[in-house]
């Protein structure tokens, strides 16, 4: 994988006081940090920086932020919000009954 495959994907945090939240890689530092951002609490102006180590880099990529970072462009943080709030909607939909199913059986 080359660098330039990490900008636009999504990625979860591992380590510190972000730890489980989704994040989406917006900038390449070096081989060892990335710049992060989750539209919200790390906007797009004010990326994270973040050690590689310390994110688990899924295999999904918003292709439309992508683009728009690939055409030299700024992302809004509406559009990663966006991308963050539907990768986490298709994940919600299995927990709430995984669970529920887990704790019918337990009893």
């Amino acid at each position: 994988m080359t660098s330039l495959d990490l900008i636009g994907r999504l990625a979860y945090s591992i380590s510190g006081r972000d730890k489980d939240k989704l994040f989406i890689i917006l900038g390449i530092i070096n081989k060892d940090y990335v710049y992060i951002s989750d539209g919200d609490l790390r906007t797009t102006e004010r990326p994270k920086k973040k050690k590689i180590k310390h994110l688990n880099i899924t295999n999904g990529t918003a292709e439309e932020i992508k683009e728009i970072l690939e055409a030299g462009d700024k992302v809004s943080n509406s559009t990663v919000k966006k991308v963050i709030e539907r990768m986490n909607s298709k994940e919600e939909v299995w927990l709430p009954y995984v669970k529920r199913w887990c704790n019918w059986n337990a009893g």
